[in-house]
């Protein structure tokens, strides 16, 4: 399988997930905690997914400009991902 595809099937995957969530209403174990609730964690992965799929799909566009505006609008869903949904730190260790 070229990177394309696994690029592409990598995004539909976090794109599908971060909509089950939302939809849902609830998030598995793990994520749940890293998130301050389940529709932050749905809204990071869908945007996260739907960044990749728009960056694979602007590879196949004809032309420089058309794949430059899909890389461009993609990392501008990464950074609201990152700015607004972000996963919480883990905050300071305690040592005991």
């Amino acid at each position: 399988m070229s990177t394309e595809v696994l690029g592409g099937l990598a995004g539909l995957a976090l794109f599908i997930f971060g909509m089950r969530m939302l939809v849902l209403g609830r998030a598995p174990g793990m994520i749940a905690r890293s998130f301050r609730s389940p529709r932050d964690a749905g809204c990071y992965h869908v945007l996260f997914g739907f960044a990749l799929l728009i960056y694979v799909g602007g590879l196949h566009l004809p032309g420089t400009v058309a794949g430059q505006v899909a890389a461009v609008v993609a990392m501008f869903l990464v950074a609201i991902a990152l700015v607004r949904f972000r996963p919480r730190g883990r905050g300071p260790t305690r040592k005991a």
